[in-house]
């Protein structure tokens, strides 16, 4: 994460404070998010420098229209600084700052299978060790190569708790005795 995307989501984090409209910019800031993660054509014409400014504010204002004026004033501020590259990494950096705002803290698990509701208070717990809050919001990633356990990320900290890396530990572990 950039410095620069962490200094724009605290902007518009207080802009949105300020304008009491915290709730519609952290719901368009998801959504900023989850677009660029799933379009890679979006990402790539936001990052090239052959695409004239002008377009690229027209393809987020038309991909972005029902957003909320913090969020379009964002839009246009980051054009004009030559910064739309980095919209995704604002929107994620928002997401956080508001989470750390609140007290809430997110964490994702990865499963082989949906997660069970007596693994789930298992996750909560470990959470709560590492971390120390109770305010915590879960999100379930299935991931059938793991094979089973999970793996627990909760901020910069992973605990990886799956079969395939207690086999690949241990197939490091037989190459290295021979």
């Amino acid at each position: 994460m950039s410095r620069a995307a962490i200094r724009y989501a605290k902007a518009v984090l207080n802009l949105a404070t300020d304008g009491g409209n915290v709730d519609a910019v952290l719901n368009d800031m998801k959504s900023v998010s989850a677009t660029l993660s799933g379009s890679k054509d979006l990402r790539l014409a936001l990052l090239s420098p052959v695409v004239k400014e002008e377009d690229k504010r027209a393809i987020l204002k038309q991909v972005f229209s029902k957003t909320s004026n913090e969020t379009l004033g964002l839009l246009d501020i980051l054009i004009d600084n030559k910064r739309a590259g980095i919209l995704g990494n604002v929107a994620q950096n928002f997401v956080a700052l508001y989470n750390e705002q609140k007290g809430l803290q997110a964490a994702t698990v990865t499963t082989a299978i949906a997660i069970t509701p007596e693994l789930e208070t298992k996750v909560l717990a470990k959470v709560t060790e590492l971390t120390g809050s109770t305010d915590i919001k879960l999100d379930n990633i299935i991931d059938e190569s793991i094979i089973g356990g999970f793996i627990l990320r909760v901020g910069d900290t992973q605990y990886n708790a799956s079969i395939a890396s207690q086999l690949s530990k241990l197939k490091r572990e037989f190459s290295n005795s021979l």
